[in-house]
């Protein structure tokens, strides 16, 4: 093979990886849409692993919380580079598109932790799912507390959005404040343990 087609592979197999930020890694379903083997994928996801594209977040466990999943999820650190890759032409439409929670999620998740980077600061980040289908999409570990964090496109977030933070009640470290991040347009709150935060204010 080549080294045109190669690189036209590599290409696509960049692509077919944005269309799956913010989402749980599947490498073998990422290496079909491709037509490359998994251990090829493997190879190219640690490519752009080390080339500082792409992330993951490891799922938070412990003792006490035995039935969470395994997977990682994937983030590309530049969320335009995936809106471009996704062809997504411009906000608007990004806004309505088929993957526009998944690219806000992205978007919030690589924002915060480039800031952790940029002050130089070690980011204890993890995600929660579990089989019964409970979801926490950040989990910031930070003096010894467990910070949830819930990422929703909606300007008007119901306290149920965090109805699955208190799974952390089971875990070692303690529960701290958390937050929804969400499109409202003003810093408020849910309660006095959950903040809402407008993306704007990352």
């Amino acid at each position: 093979m080549n080294a045109g087609v190669d690189y036209l592979q590599f290409a696509d197999f960049i692509r077919a990886a944005a269309y799956r930020a913010g989402q749980m890694l599947n490498i073998h379903n990422i290496a079909l849409d491709v037509g490359v083997s998994d251990d090829t994928a493997k190879r190219w996801l640690g490519m752009m692993e080390q080339s500082d594209i792409i992330f993951y977040l490891r799922p938070f466990s412990n003792n006490l919380l035995k039935q969470t999943v395994k997977a990682p999820k994937m983030y590309f650190f530049d969320t335009g580079l995936v809106a471009y890759l996704t062809k997504y032409s411009s906000p608007e439409i990004l806004m309505n598109g088929a993957i526009n929670g998944a690219i806000l999620e992205n978007y919030v998740v690589s924002e915060i932790m480039k800031s952790y980077s940029n002050r130089g600061l070690e980011a204890i980040f993890h995600y929660y799912r579990d089989k019964d289908s409970k979801e926490i999409d950040l989990v910031m570990e930070s003096d010894g507390k467990l910070h949830p964090i819930e990422i929703k496109k909606t300007a008007s977030p119901s306290p149920e959005l965090t109805n699955a933070f208190k799974v952390l009640d089971k875990a070692e470290l303690e529960r701290g404040t958390g937050a929804v991040i969400c499109m409202k347009q003003e810093l408020s709150a849910i309660d006095r343990n959950t903040l809402i935060i407008p993306t704007w204010a990352l």
